[in-house]
C-alpha cells in the first residue's frame, strides 16, 4: 500500500506547487503594487492572509492550532521550527495580527517570491556580511520599536532531518534580551508531512491537518542572571518537546 501511495503523494506535491505558482503569477501585479509602498504593507499583510487561506484550503489542508496560553502584549518575537515549504503560508493562518519575517538574503533571488523581501516589507539577512547582518538587526529593532511582531526561524533553514530540529542560531534571542521582548515559541508538528522539503519529484506531500502549538511566552526579564544561550536552549527545549513526544528523539 505504501508503494501505491507514494506516487500519489508526489503528484499531490507537484499539484500544490503548480497551484502556488499559478496563483502567484495571477496575483503578482496586485502584490507588487501593495508591497511597493510602506503605507500599503498592512493591507498587503491582510491580502496575504486571505491568499494563504486559498493556498492551503484548495489542496485540502486545514489548520489545527492549539494555543497553550494567551499571547503577550505586542511586540513579541515568534520563533517556530522550520520543517516544510508550507510553514510560511500556515504562519499567516496561525497569527492574525501584523508581523514581518526575517529571512535569508538568498530569498531575494527566488523568481516571483523575491518581492516579499526585495520590496522591503520583510527583512533580508545577509549572513555572509557583517555589515549586512547588522543592517538587518537594526531594522528588526526599529520594527519592534514600532510595535510590530517579527517571525524568526531560529534554525535558519529547513533541516534535512526535519522534524528533528537543527541547532538554533543566536540572533532571535540576542534581539529579545536587548529589547526586552518576549519570545513566543511555536511548534509545527506535522507540516513536513504536508509538504516535504527537497526535490519535487523525490519527496512527498499530502492533504490533511496542519497541526500547530503556540507555547506560552518566554520573557527575557526571567534571564537577567543568565545568557543568550540559556534563552536559546530553553526555547529549543520547549519547541522540541512535543516533537519528541510524537516522533521520538531520533
Amino acid at each position: 500500500m505504501h508503494y501505491l501511495l507514494q506516487p500519489l503523494r508526489v503528484l499531490w506535491k507537484v499539484w500544490f506547487l503548480v497551484f502556488f505558482a499559478s496563483t502567484m503569477i495571477l496575483l503578482y501585479p496586485v502584490l507588487n503594487w501593495l508591497l511597493s509602498k510602506e503605507e500599503r504593507w498592512p493591507a498587503a499583510f491582510k491580502f496575504m492572509q486571505r491568499w494563504a487561506w486559498w493556498l492551503i484550503s484548495m489542496p485540502g489542508i486545514w489548520m489545527d492550532v492549539k494555543a497553550l496560553a494567551p499571547l503577550p502584549d505586542k511586540p513579541f518575537i515568534i520563533c517556530p521550527n522550520h520543517s516544510s515549504y508550507v510553514d510560511i503560508i500556515t504562519m499567516y493562518r496561525t497569527f492574525k495580527d501584523y508581523f514581518i519575517f526575517m529571512g535569508k538574503m538568498e530569498l531575494n533571488n527566488w523568481p516571483l517570491f523575491h518581492i516579499f523581501f526585495s520590496k522591503g516589507m520583510n527583512i533580508s539577512v545577509d549572513r555572509a556580511s557583517i555589515t549586512g547582518a547588522k543592517t538587518a538587526y537594526d531594522r528588526a529593532k526599529d520594527e519592534l520599536d514600532k510595535g510590530h511582531n517579527i517571525v524568526i526561524f531560529p534554525e535558519g533553514t529547513i533541516p534535512p532531518s526535519a522534524p528533528k530540529l537543527k541547532v538554533f542560531k543566536n540572533g532571535a534571542f540576542k534581539l529579545a534580551i536587548e529589547k526586552n521582548i518576549p519570545i513566543v515559541p511555536v511548534t509545527f508538528l506535522n507540516n513536513f508531512k504536508r509538504l516535504q522539503a527537497g526535490p519535487v519529484l523525490r519527496n512527498m506531500g499530502s492533504p490533511g491537518p496542519s497541526r500547530v502549538i503556540i507555547h506560552p511566552a518566554i520573557y527575557p526579564a526571567d534571564y537577567k542572571d543568565k545568557t543568550v544561550s540559556d534563552l536559546r536552549n530553553d526555547t529549543f527545549a520547549v519547541i522540541e518537546a512535543p516533537l519528541i513526544e510524537l516522533y521520538g528523539s531520533k
